[in-house]
C-alpha cells in the first residue's frame, strides 16, 4: 500500500502545508542550515549556551521521525499518510503560524470599540556592549521602563489606566541585534474608579519626545541599580566596565544617545488591530520562506531595506554567520516575550474588559467568541481540508495508529547538540 508523508501542525492533524500563509513548502529551511553545518559550527563555538543548542536540536528534529507521529488511513480508498510531530519550540520557523492564529483568536473578545495606537520603544545600540550574559536583565528592564512610562502618562494626562500589550523583538531584517518593544495601546483609559471611559484626543495619544525622555531616564536608572546590586556580568571587551568609573562613563554615553520612540496613527477599526498584532506576536528571527539558497557554505536570503523605501533585496552570509545571528535571538529560558499592562494586567483582566465594554455600550462584544480548532484555522487561511484524503479527494482520513518517537535518534541528536562544543 502506497504511503505518503504529510506534515503535522503543532501536534494536531496532518496537512501538506508547512506555512499556513502558503500551501507550498519552502525549498529551503533553517533546519537545512543546521543539518548541513550545525555540527561543524558547534565544534568551533565553545560558548554556545545550552538553550541555544536545545533550539538547534528542536528545529532539526521538528516534523521528523525523531519526534514520532501517527498514521492515518482514508475510509474510502485505504490511502495512508504519516504525520510527524512538530517540536513546538517558540524559536522554530515551522511552529509559529497556528500558535499565532490561536493567540490572535483569543484576543478578539478583548477588543474595545475604540482606536488603538502602535508605539515602538527602541534601545540604543550602545547597550550591546554589555549584552552577553545580561540578556534577561536588559529585556526585563525594557519591559519595566516602558510599562511604567506609559502608566505614568496615562495617570497624569488621562487620569486612568490604558490597555497595553507589549511584544519583544530583538532583531532587524538582517538578523542583526535590534532590541525593541512593540506596544499596542488603547486610545483612551478606564478611570481608576472604573466608572468612566476617558478618550484620548483624535489621532493623538502622548508626545513621543516626552515619552522618549521618560523612557530613557527610567531605563538608565534601573540599569544603574542593577549594577549597584552586582547583578550585571562583564565579559570580554566589556570587562573594564566592572569598574565604577568606567560604568559611569558608559551610562553617560547611553544617556547622550538618541532614544527612539515611534508612534503610528490609530487603527481604522478594532479588527485591524488583531490583524496587525498577528504580524508581530510569534515571529522568529527569519522565516523559512525568506531563504533563497544554501550552497557551498553560504546562505542567501531575502530582506526588506527600509532605508530604501522597503525594497526587497538579497543578502548572503556564511553558514557560520547565519547560525550566529539566528542563535543570538534565542530568548533566555522561561522568559515571557508577550506581556500585558494597564487594566489588562492581573487577575481582574476579564472583569476590567467587560466593565469597559459596558461603559462604551459594546453589548455585542460581551458575548464570548468561540475559538476555532486548528483544522478550522488552517481551512480558513489556506483552504486546505486536512481531513480530506489527498489521494482520492473524497474519503475522510482517520487515525489508525501512533508512531513512537525514535528515542535512539533523539538521544544521538541531543548528545551531538549538547556536547559537540
Amino acid at each position: 500500500m502506497q504511503c505518503s508523508i504529510y506534515i503535522l501542525m503543532d501536534n494536531t492533524f496532518a496537512t501538506s502545508a508547512p506555512d499556513i500563509a502558503s500551501p507550498e513548502k519552502p525549498r529551503y529551511e533553517v533546519a537545512d542550515v543546521f543539518n548541513q553545518y550545525g555540527d561543524e559550527y558547534l565544534k568551533k563555538k565553545n560558548k554556545t549556551s545550552i538553550s541555544q543548542r536545545k533550539v538547534m536540536g528542536a528545529i532539526k528534529a521538528c516534523r521528523t521521525a525523531v519526534l514520532g507521529g501517527h498514521v492515518e488511513e482514508c475510509d474510502n480508498c485505504g490511502h495512508q499518510q504519516i504525520s510527524y510531530n512538530s517540536c513546538r519550540n517558540r524559536h522554530c520557523p515551522k511552529c509559529q503560524g497556528l500558535t499565532r492564529e490561536r493567540w490572535v483568536e483569543s484576543r478578539l473578545s478583548e477588543l474595545l470599540p475604540i482606536g488603538y495606537f502602535h508605539n515602538v520603544f527602541t534601545l540604543p545600540h550602545v547597550i550591546h556592549k554589555i549584552y552577553y550574559g545580561n540578556e534577561k536583565i536588559i529585556y526585563s528592564i525594557l519591559f519595566k521602563a516602558v510599562s511604567e512610562t506609559l502608566n505614568l502618562f496615562a495617570a497624569k494626562l488621562l487620569g486612568g489606566r490604558l490597555s497595553i500589550i507589549t511584544i519583544l523583538h530583538t532583531w532587524g531584517q538582517l538578523m542583526q541585534r535590534h532590541i525593541h518593544l512593540h506596544c499596542i495601546i488603547s486610545g483612551g483609559a478606564m478611570s481608576f474608579d472604573g466608572k468612566r471611559w476617558i478618550s484620548s484626543l483624535d489621532g493623538y495619544l502622548f508626545d513621543v519626545k516626552e515619552l522618549s525622555k521618560e523612557f530613557q531616564n527610567r531605563y538608565c536608572k534601573y540599569l544603574e541599580k542593577a549594577y549597584t546590586k552586582g547583578e550585571l556580568l562583564f565579559r570580554g571587551e566589556a570587562s573594564s566596565l566592572a569598574f565604577r568609573k568606567n560604568f559611569e562613563s558608559f551610562l553617560a554615553d547611553l544617556r547622550s544617545n538618541h532614544w527612539v520612540v515611534y508612534s503610528k496613527k490609530p487603527f481604522a477599526s478594532p479588527e485591524l488591530v488583531v490583524e496587525y498584532i498577528g504580524r508581530y506576536t510569534h515571529r522568529v528571527a527569519i522565516s523559512n520562506s525568506r531563504i533563497v539558497s544554501i550552497d557551498d557554505g553560504m546562505v542567501k536570503f531575502k530582506y526588506r531595506d527600509y532605508r530604501d523605501d522597503g525594497k526587497q533585496k538579497e543578502m548572503e552570509f556564511s553558514a557560520e554567520e547565519f547560525i550566529d545571528r539566528f542563535l543570538d535571538h534565542v530568548l533566555p529560558s522561561g522568559f515571557v516575550k508577550i506581556r500585558y499592562y494597564g487594566f489588562l494586567a492581573g487577575r481582574n483582566r476579564k472583569a476590567n474588559i467587560q466593565r469597559c465594554k459596558e461603559i462604551l455600550g459594546d453589548v455585542d462584544g460581551l458575548e464570548e467568541r468561540q475559538g476555532e480548532t486548528y483544522a478550522e484555522i488552517l481551512f480558513r487561511l489556506t483552504g486546505v481540508d486536512i481531513f480530506l484524503c489527498q489521494e482520492c479527494g473524497e474519503g475522510h482520513m482517520n487515525h489508525k495508529r501512533d508512531l513512537m518517537p525514535c528515542h535512539r535518534q533523539r538521544l544521538n541528536l541531543q548528545a551531538r547538540i549538547l556536547h559537540a562544543a
